[in-house]
């Protein structure tokens, strides 16, 4: 969900990212990872954009993964392959605090060849970068601030100065989401208007997401309590009445670890093969 955000924004606001990672306001059009080779390519949290002489390489995380140095490599290497001419600027932007150390790792090496990339983590970002423009805006609660909700706040009076209807609603939603990385809903909804953020076609598309994945979430919830309800059903018959705190155990386990279960006491006799399985299970 959060890199869908960051992608609709860097696409929305194309013009406000390049002022702040490129340093000038260039016009840039998006790039098809599809244009860069006929193989596969991982497009999660990819965004490639690219002006005449420029081509802009961003990879939003929420956390840091062991794979990103040689992403960037991979894909310095390809856009060569296909604009030998055009210069690369590759950006990592690390959403929410970690501690970890791949989060400030800004090279890929490998025996003698060595490549660069920029690390950005926004939480320590001024505050001030992001309320300069609107595409920016939904990142400002994510910077170096020591008061998220006081910026909150100056970002949704900088969104309700939003002459357009649309980009404000767009926004403001944008806003919504990223800000749940670092502050509880029910304050992030106590600042921001929930009128205006009715009308975003990115809002509207985030709750049809929730809703599916709710019924998804319900059809396993029962699964899971219908396994449960059988596997209980089963030890009874195999080895007798089984024990609260053997029940409690079984109301832990996962629809995968029930299902286990269901094979293994067909073999149980008595109470204690229960007992035997946990503790293989530990």
């Amino acid at each position: 969900m959060f890199d869908n955000i960051c992608k609709f924004l860097v696409e929305a606001f194309p013009t406000d990212f390049a002022t702040w990672l490129l340093g000038e306001p260039i016009t840039l059009t998006e790039l098809s990872p599809s244009e860069l080779s006929l193989e596969p390519i991982r497009a999660d949290a990819l965004i490639l954009l690219q002006a005449e002489t420029v081509v802009l390489h961003l990879e939003f995380q929420t956390q840091p993964k062991p794979d990103i140095p040689f992403r960037m490599v991979d894909y310095r290497l390809r856009v060569y392959r296909r604009f030998p001419h055009k210069r690369m600027r590759q950006v990592v932007l690390y959403l929410q605090p970690t501690t970890s150390d791949r989060a400030r790792q800004t090279t890929f090496e490998l025996e003698s060849t060595r490549h660069e990339f920029t690390v950005i983590r926004l939480w320590e970002q001024p505050t001030h970068a992001f309320l300069q423009s609107p595409g920016l805006l939904p990142f400002a609660v994510l910077s170096q601030t020591a008061d998220r909700l006081g910026t909150l706040q100056q970002v949704a009076q900088k969104i309700d100065q939003i002459a357009d209807a649309r980009t404000q609603s767009n926004v403001a939603a944008s806003t919504f989401i990223l800000a749940g990385l670092l502050l509880e809903q029910a304050a992030i909804q106590q600042v921001l208007r929930r009128d205006v953020m009715q009308e975003s076609v990115t809002y509207q598309a985030i709750k049809a997401e929730g809703r599916q994945e709710g019924r998804q979430e319900g059809r396993q919830e029962g699964r899971q309590e219908g396994e449960r309800s059988l596997v209980l059903r089963l030890l009874t018959r195999q080895v007798g009445d089984v024990p609260a705190t053997l029940r409690s155990r079984i109301e832990t386990l996962s629809l995968e670890q029930l299902e286990t279960l269901g094979e293994a006491l067909l073999s149980f006799n008595v109470i204690a093969d229960l007992e035997r399985w946990f503790d293989d299970l530990e």
